[in-house]
């Protein structure tokens, strides 16, 4: 784990960059909580902040993710502890506990078709207060929702997302905060990370301002609050696929 920056001189900027995921959370996460925490199934979530998450022994959380990790990693950890009582997602399979507290009405759940949970976290960092969408209308999802017609076609209104802390994961970071995420990692993270109060990074390489070119940032570090280095994450894959050889 990366140690932190030196103190800075009075009137400097202060270091973004925590020694631990534990330390990197102290005074941010509490009680009852909304957070918002990227990754798609087990790809570009933020491993260490998560298991510091669980460690904190904060409860009554509502967790805004594309999914809830599976069984024993990512968010299923905090599952196990009981320490989410709603999920507001898209994809909800790949975990036996998540379907087992939601049949048995442990556990809330509000159901995102998984574009309108993206746009939805996008308006709220962007400070759209809600959008219409076709998707959904007629359905389910549409229930107890306001719509309305444009040029023939049926929209229901959908609300921003907004948390009081985000948890995102990134490839790479400079000490001021700006973000480059790597392939597919780049799915919900710079959305969660716009739509949070705090928002928390966990990053594998850790550079000094300027080593990024600036045509490479793919999230501003005015979005970002607090970094902490993971520099080996276990990057786990849900389903391993293989050819008989």
């Amino acid at each position: 784990m990366a140690q932190a920056i030196a103190a800075t001189p009075t009137g400097a900027a202060k270091s973004k960059l925590y020694p631990s995921a534990k330390e990197a959370l102290q005074g941010v996460v509490a009680d009852g909580q909304t957070l918002a925490v990227g990754g798609f199934g087990l790809c570009g979530i933020p491993e260490a902040l998560i298991g510091a998450l669980r460690d904190s022994g904060v409860k009554g959380l509502t967790a805004i993710s594309n999914n809830a990790g599976v069984d024993g990693f990512g968010l299923g950890l905090l599952l196990e502890t009981r320490q989410i009582k709603k999920m507001i997602s898209s994809y909800v399979g790949e975990n036996k506990e998540f379907e087992r507290q939601f049949l048995s009405g442990e556990l809330e759940l509000e159901f995102n078709p998984q574009g309108t949970l993206a746009e939805r976290l996008r308006a709220g960092g962007a400070g759209i207060p809600a959008f219409f969408t076709r998707t959904g209308y007629g359905t389910v999802v549409a229930d107890g929702k306001e719509t309305r017609e444009f040029d023939g076609h049926h929209y229901v209104m959908e609300t921003a997302l907004k948390a009081d802390v985000s948890l995102v994961k990134a490839w790479k970071a400079d000490t001021a905060g700006n973000l480059v995420f790597r392939k597919t990692a780049r799915n919900f993270n710079p959305a969660c990370a716009m739509a949070g109060k705090t928002c928390v990074v966990e990053v594998e390489e850790l550079v000094e301002v300027g080593a990024i070119d600036p045509d490479h940032v793919h999230l501003p570090g005015i979005y970002v609050d607090r970094i902490v280095v993971n520099a080996a994450p276990e990057k786990r894959i849900e389903q391993r696929t293989v050819r008989a050889g």
